[in-house]
């Protein structure tokens, strides 16, 4: 029989220490013939990319010393760090942000100067011995100046400007004849899942970029991922009808294949980003989601637009790619934790290359996600997975509801996904309800939806995690006194909104989250530094709207504890964010905590810091609700709470 114990003190086999240190981020599935490569972030190794090759028949192996960390600085957020072509491999290391080749058998060489330059998203010119990419300048004074541009490879280091004169660039793609340049650019305020262009610029025999056609988009309709089929024609997502689908372009004319309400791409806030591959001219490989949170893969017949939904048991997709009768993609589920997978189209088998972590023990301590829909108070619906609390070896005394803890993700243009995420199974194997909100905003459901936060960023995400705290709490399916709210980055802004603007949580825990949207405006990084603009309002002309929206400007309105946590090395929401809210809640008298991050920056990486944030979180909602944790915690120091 189960122990009988509060929600919060059971004991169980998800610990921090294991969450940090045997975990892996895994991303940018990238093939080199029969050879798949993928990136491992690694928590243990200080959070560095290490980037992973798998030969047929062989096991995973390192590709590059362990000096090198393959990341870019591109708009901050990265992706696309690496390519790799007939066994040569190209990559950015992350210290100096410089372009390096290694050839087999080889030490990494580099190909770019030392110089303030950052590059992403390559594409070899094969006839021309050059790579292309975005490049982000940052020699000079003022805003960054991004553009594409060819790097020979001839040893010199040149680099030519192919195009310029938009803000932002990505995705350059070749033709498979190597005479026409697709590529995508958009300017100040939007950003690329609001409105950009797709163009095809033709390349002239000595490289040069010859008449330029603007194939699809512009102010209000985004585009993601084109590529060119195997015979030259260029397909692309677009949601010009309210959801990203997909299209060709035929030279003459746009054809849509297979319109449906679902979304077949996602925010490009990496580069690189993949959600479908061509098998060959007639059919493709995609990933969709209906609209409910949940991923499919099928095979996609180009010349009739069927879609068939392929037999398989994820609830999630991304970086796919494809080989002869092979796809390759990451993939979880509510059971599975996402891995490298590899699937054969003609036998059905499938094969994890790779775990993100390796689990030992039983499925019965994982809590399964359930869709709810809640009301949002604007006569619209909201979205969100609710686990509750699971433990097989434990049972709460009889009457007692769960503490709730409500999890709001970031981007805000981001979304929650129905798979295995261990973070939150920290907190339900412990006993709380875990509700992971998909606030309005959110991709994954249409055009409409994303736009509902459209000069309403820090009112409907915030009123929409509230909502659905008490939706819950009106089924009596969590303890209303007991409800917590955490978040980072944009999430982190919703906690300290919802902390500060709403009587509804009983504690929030802010990771790297924004306080003052006017600073956010004025100190953040080029991609981000027009966003507000959109979900706000444009600044400077509608400062009184930033400050109204900015928790900082109203701390005596906030009666909550808080917890706040913080890298020192963040470019995107810098420390004074945190510093400034701790010291002017903690001269309230409120409960609350600080802690600041040597070496980390947008988003922990490490292995001591995952580990200490968790911990961090669960002493404080201990203290604050009186239970006794099961674990053996290192304490944190909280202000203004009687012998803390």
């Amino acid at each position: 029989m189960p122990d009988i114990a509060p929600y919060g003190a059971w004991k169980s086999p998800i610990t921090s220490d294991w969450l940090a240190g045997q975990s892996v981020r895994l991303s940018e599935i990238i093939l080199d013939g029969e050879d798949v490569y993928w990136l491992e972030g690694r928590p243990k190794e200080g959070g560095r990319n290490a980037l992973v090759r798998l030969r047929p028949g062989g096991a995973p192996t390192d590709c590059l010393p362990p000096e090198f960390n393959v990341r870019t600085r591109v708009h901050e957020y990265g992706g696309g760090a690496y390519t790799v072509y007939d066994g040569v491999i190209y990559f950015v290391h992350f210290k100096d942000q410089r372009l390096y080749r290694q050839r087999p058998g080889e030490m990494p060489e580099p190909l770019t100067p030392a110089a303030d330059f950052r590059y992403a998203d390559f594409i070899l010119d094969r006839s021309r011995n050059r790579l292309i990419a975005v490049r982000e300048d940052h020699t000079h004074n003022g805003e960054p100046v991004n553009t594409l541009v060819a790097i020979a490879l001839d040893g010199s280091g040149e680099q030519t400007v192919l195009v310029q004169g938009y803000d932002f660039f990505s995705t350059p793609r070749l033709s498979p004849d190597g005479r026409r340049l697709a590529y995508l650019a958009w300017n100040h305020p939007n950003m690329p899942w609001d409105g950009n262009e797709l163009w095809v610029a033709s390349l002239q025999a000595d490289g040069s970029v010859g008449e330029r056609h603007l194939v699809a988009g512009g102010r209000q309709e985004s585009i993601f991922q084109p590529e060119w089929s195997p015979q030259g024609i260029l397909y692309f997502v677009s949601d010009r009808h309210g959801w990203w689908n997909l299209y060709r372009w035929t030279g003459e004319a746009i054809e849509a294949l297979a319109l449906r309400p679902a979304e077949f791409g996602v925010p490009q806030w990496l580069f690189g980003l993949r959600t479908y591959a061509f098998l060959d001219e007639g059919n493709l490989v995609c990933a969709y989601t209906e609209g409910d949170g949940f991923w499919h893969l099928g095979r996609l017949e180009t010349a009739s637009g069927r879609l068939t939904p392929l037999d398989l048991p994820f609830t999630q997709y991304s970086w796919i790619q494809a080989h002869g009768r092979f796809v390759f993609f990451l993939a979880a589920s509510p059971e599975e934790p996402t891995g490298v997978r590899r699937l054969n189209l003609e036998t059905g088998v499938l094969e994890t290359l790779r775990y993100a972590i390796e689990i030992s023990f039983p499925k019965a301590y994982f809590s399964r996600p359930e869709p709810i829909v809640f009301p949002t108070g604007r006569e619209e619906k909201g979205y969100a997975f609710f686990y509750p609390p699971t433990n097989p070896d434990f049972s709460a005394p009889a009457g007692e509801l769960p503490p709730l803890f409500v999890r709001c993700h970031g981007g805000p243009t981001t979304a929650s996904a129905a798979t295995l995420n261990l973070e939150i199974q920290f907190w339900t194997s412990r006993g709380f309800a875990v509700a992971d909100v998909n606030y309005g905003g959110s991709s994954g459901f249409g055009r409409a939806y994303r736009q509902r936060l459209n000069g309403a960023w820090g009112i409907v995400d915030m009123e929409d995690c509230c909502n659905a705290a008490l939706f819950l709490a009106a089924q009596r399916r969590v303890d209303a006194r007991r409800m917590v709210i955490s978040g980072g980055s944009a999430g982190g802004f919703t906690v300290l909104a919802a902390l500060t603007f709403r009587d509804v949580f009983a504690a929030g825990t802010s990771y790297f989250g924004v306080s003052d949207l006017e600073i956010l405006a004025l100190e953040t990084h080029k991609f981000e530094s027009h966003y507000l603009d959109t979900l706000v309002g444009p600044y400077p002309e509608r400062r009184e709207l930033y400050q109204e929206r900015s928790p900082i400007y109203h701390v005596e309105r906030l009666h909550t504890p808080i917890l706040l946590l913080q890298g020192d090395s963040d470019p995107i929401v810098p420390p004074n964010q945190a510093e400034r809210m701790f010291q002017a809640v903690r001269a309230r008298g409120i409960p609350c905590a600080y802690l600041l991050f040597e070496g980390e920056q947008h988003g922990f990486r490490k292995a001591e810091t995952i580990k200490r944030a968790l911990e961090a979180e669960l002493y404080f909602y201990s203290r604050l609700f009186g239970f006794s944790p099961a674990d053996s915690l290192e304490p944190i120091v909280i202000e203004n709470l009687p012998d803390s």
